[in-house]
């Protein structure tokens, strides 16, 4: 037998978030749309849903904001380092950490503290960047060499849909080796 739906309180609320928060990281706008999704559930389950059910959700918001539980400058920082390590281009960094709600003030201060930390420029960013995804994929230089040829447009295409430019792509994957890669 299914359980009844909770009904939903400022209590409920501000529970959730907590549950929540302890699990993943988030901005404010992410534990904004987390809320919101927990109390249409509840209304599809006909729950009881207080008054005024917006006003508690950002008042919920906004006290995890105050008390430092959600930080979306440290939130797009270490976002942007993970995507960075992970060989994802900047294009597709700043749409990701956009779709998690990341203010356009916060996301530019975290690409360019990711180039403070990494003691580069936007480009050499971008390239380790391309030359990390070429290694995770095993595109180019890390294909065995009797396929790279047969394999160069799909290979291009990947980068492509990656986020990467396509000079910078085409740099990577007819990189003769994959020292060539870390030289660049």
């Amino acid at each position: 037998m299914k359980r009844p739906a909770r009904p939903i309180t400022a209590r409920y609320l501000e529970n959730a978030a907590t549950f929540y928060l302890e699990r993943y990281p988030s901005t404010a706008e992410g534990l904004r749309r987390v809320l919101q999704r927990r109390v249409q559930r509840a209304e599809r389950a006909e729950a009881p849903v207080m008054e005024n059910v917006q006003q508690a959700i950002d008042a919920t918001v906004a006290r995890f904001v105050a008390a430092g539980v959600i930080d979306d400058k440290a939130f797009a920082q270490t976002k942007a380092r993970a995507l960075h390590r992970r060989g994802v281009s900047t294009r597709l960094t700043r749409q990701k950490l956009r779709v998690a709600g990341v203010a356009d003030e916060a996301l530019d201060q975290a690409m360019a503290g990711l180039d403070e930390e990494l003691h580069t420029d936007p480009r050499q960013r971008e390239w380790k960047a391309a030359a990390a995804f070429a290694r995770r994929r095993r595109l180019g230089p890390y294909r065995p060499q009797k396929d790279r040829k047969e394999a160069r447009v799909r290979d291009l295409a990947a980068m492509a849909r990656a986020g990467f430019d396509y000079e910078l792509a085409r740099k990577v994957i007819d990189a003769a080796t994959v020292e060539a890669l870390d030289e660049a």
